[in-house]
């Protein structure tokens, strides 16, 4: 196959410059699926993960690659060769989701886009009648995360979150041991990101690549001049667009710490506490961050460490479940109080919803119309992306405070006192950093009301659970 022309990729795409949008309503815009119906998809964001989508939903019989959107043209070719070359079908090449969400039949949109399209993405696909893979987090914000929800519910749409641990029974048997007590309580749900990330430098501001529709990119964020350390990857460490680690891979394990505890949805509080360490950059949130969430008898605590470090109980990208009885590393060792001998778990029955693997277990719900077959439904993406949001709120509504002298940033909290302690002796031991010139962040503690998904007596708190979003990528102020 040929490289793409500019005259041939116009030809081939839909994508049509300064063209109009208008959403024909979800019934213009369905259409409905029989048993033995090609289930026709468009992938949107086609770097990293969403070449992981190109290549799971082109390995399954009955559904069919049509669109490939993304605002920088030179993320096609080969994706698109892909496709030509398996079916002998070349997929509509379009720059503007919106061209795609025309198409009557279109089925369904996936999307591994940057993090600040997720939810439009979502809530638009809705409206439009489709149903939605969206990668995590599934909101930039939790206010778009609880409009996709209704979204999704209003127009009986399908929609599944990419933490692809909810389809993996390991963590499914942990969270009904739990449930059932056989441990006894469940006093702390860690979850860890251990990831080393190294500086990303400065980048002067700079014309964009003229393969890209940089407008389109930025979507509903502010606008703002066009640098290297956005495009593609970077991106995550700028709050206009990514959530820092704690909303990118950690959304993985902060998903997982919130299932193992029964019931949870939102904690009571959170505070957070952190800081960019070890190098100077132009990123803007934390590469060390420590979280405490209040779930009743049981606490949450995160940590992030995005500098060199050992692991704690055998764990760098995990979780660790620390029950009356012992603790669980893992998801399936279990060490006995007082042992450093892993035992057995208790034996319990977990399934998990039909198809497989997470993108599997999607297809069968789009087929089945059951939003219950769904391994991760987005009401329970819309409450584990909202456990990144909350404390990178508290993270940026924070105060600089010196290391030393030593001061009690979680009060009388002995088990985050602990963590913070361990956070202290990975920078100054392992890192050899010097904290006594050094500060963190210490955020504010805020007490957190659930069931209006609003923070008690902290307008400057509210403020951040949402965005002004730039016309015309806006998203409803709510769903009728």
């Amino acid at each position: 196959m040929p490289q793409f022309s500019r005259r041939s990729f116009l030809k081939r795409s839909t994508f049509a410059a300064g063209a109009a949008f208008t959403l024909g309503g979800p019934l213009s815009a369905r259409r409905v699926l029989g048993a033995s119906d090609s289930i026709r998809m468009g992938v949107a964001g086609l770097n990293g993960r969403g070449g992981t989508h190109v290549g799971e939903f082109l390995g399954m019989e009955g559904v069919e690659i049509t669109y490939l959107i993304d605002p920088d043209t030179r993320t096609f070719k080969r994706h698109a060769e892909k496709i030509e070359k398996k079916t002998g079908r070349e997929p509509a090449l379009v720059q503007d989701v919106r061209r795609a969400l025309e198409d009557k039949n279109l089925d369904v949109l996936t999307i591994a886009a940057t993090n600040h399209w997720h939810a439009p993405m979502t809530i638009w696909a809705c409206q439009a009648g489709k149903d939605v893979f969206v990668e995590k987090p599934c909101s930039h914000n939790v206010r778009e995360g609880r409009i996709a929800v209704e979204c999704a519910r209003k127009y009986n749409r399908i929609v599944q979150h990419g933490t692809q641990g909810r389809s993996d029974r390991r963590w499914a048997r942990l969270a009904e041991i739990a449930r059932q007590g056989l441990l006894g309580k469940l006093l702390v749900s860690y979850g860890l990101c251990y990831k080393p990330r190294d500086s990303i430098g400065f980048q002067p501001a700079s014309p964009p690549p003229p393969e890209m529709d940089f407008n389109l990119w930025l979507g509903p964020a502010p606008d703002q001049p066009h640098h290297a350390n956005l495009v593609h990857y970077n991106w995550h460490w700028f709050w206009d667009f990514g959530n820092g680690d704690i909303g990118n891979q950690g959304v993985h394990q902060f998903d997982i710490a919130r299932w193992i505890i029964p019931g949870a949805t939102w904690p009571t509080s959170v505070i957070s506490v952190g800081g960019r360490f070890g190098y100077e950059d132009q990123a803007q949130t934390p590469n060390t961050q420590i979280s405490v969430m209040d779930f009743g008898e049981t606490k949450l605590v995160f940590v992030v460490r995005g500098l060199k470090t050992g692991d704690f109980y055998g764990e760098k990208i995990g979780n660790i479940a620390v029950f009356e009885k012992g603790v669980v590393a893992g998801g399936d060792k279990f060490f006995p109080t007082g042992s450093t001998v892993a035992e057995k778990l208790p034996d319990v029955s977990a399934q998990r919803g039909p198809g497989g693997n997470i993108f599997r277990n999607f297809i069968t719900a789009v087929r089945s119309r059951r939003v219950a077959d769904l391994d991760a439904d987005i009401l329970e993406a819309h409450y584990s992306a909202g456990l990144c949001h909350l404390p990178n709120i508290s993270y940026r509504l924070a105060e600089d405070v010196p290391f030393r002298p030593i001061t009690k940033s979680f009060g009388d909290d002995k088990v985050a006192a602990d963590t913070f302690a361990r956070m202290e002796e990975h920078l100054a031991g392992s890192n050899q950093l010097p904290l006594e010139k050094m500060k963190y962040r210490l955020g504010r503690m805020l007490k957190f009301d659930g069931a209006k998904e609003r923070f008690i007596d902290c307008p400057e708190a509210d403020a951040l659970l949402t965005r002004n979003y730039r016309a015309p990528f806006t998203i409803p102020d709510k769903v009728a």
